[in-house]
């Protein structure tokens, strides 16, 4: 599996900075990935929905680690290189 593009906006919601979108091997596409800003740091969190209940449930996930980190190591590998949460902070400030 290669994540063959990546795509992120700002966006000023609580801890998330960015929502991103992928491509796998340049034929799926996966939406609404959000960059969390969390208390150990940077992480990616899959696409989700609220269950009537008030609980979220994962929309689509990795089943193992090795995908989970592949897909978050590329996410955060273009938010560092877009600017990191500086950039992201600023940009979401001048949307809002």
């Amino acid at each position: 599996m290669d994540i063959t593009k990546v795509t992120l906006r700002p966006v000023a919601m609580n801890k998330v900075c960015a929502i991103a979108s992928i491509v796998i091997d340049d034929v799926f596409v996966i939406h609404d990935l959000r960059v969390v800003n969390g208390d150990k740091g940077l992480f990616v969190a899959m696409p989700s929905r609220k269950l009537p209940n008030g609980e979220f449930r994962d929309i689509c996930h990795p089943i193992n680690t090795d995908a989970r980190n592949m897909i978050q190591a590329a996410v955060l590998a273009e938010f560092d290189a877009e600017g990191g949460l500086d950039a992201f902070h600023e940009a979401a400030e001048l949307e809002a």
